[in-house]
């Protein structure tokens, strides 16, 4: 079995920066063969989709943080990032990393094509 493990959220004023970080641990095959996503979830709110990394390193985004987070992977450290930058209130919500051999172009922001998830890490963005 895999691990994912996340890293790097905490509370900034509105207008800072974060730099989330995602481990595989448990893996017998490197990042670059999978599909990572990172998702978010507010209280109250759903499980929503953020920013996607395929296995050939093709990105999309949320049209809600187009130009302000960049998802980036190391495959040698196994590693899944997130630079969110001009942090907004309406970022604030717990931010999960995912992965799964294998996601539609068009569902790599769907939480229910993942079968791969880290515990979460906190992120809060206030005025």
């Amino acid at each position: 079995q895999v691990q994912l493990v996340e890293s790097g959220g905490g509370s900034v004023q509105a207008g800072g920066s974060l730099r989330l970080s995602c481990v595989a641990y448990g893996y017998t095959v490197t990042y670059s063969y999978y599909y990572m996503g990172w998702f978010r979830q507010a209280p109250g709110k759903e499980r929503e989709g953020v920013a996607a990394i395929d296995s050939d390193g093709t990105t999309g985004y949320a049209d809600s943080v187009k130009g302000r987070f960049t998802i980036s992977k190391d495959n040698v450290k196994n590693s899944l990032y997130l630079q969110m930058n001009s942090l907004k209130p309406e970022d604030s919500a717990m931010y999960y990393c995912a992965a799964d051999p294998i996601v539609p172009l068009d569902r790599r922001l769907v939480s229910s094509e993942y079968i791969y998830w880290g515990q979460g890490t906190q992120v809060t963005a206030s005025s």
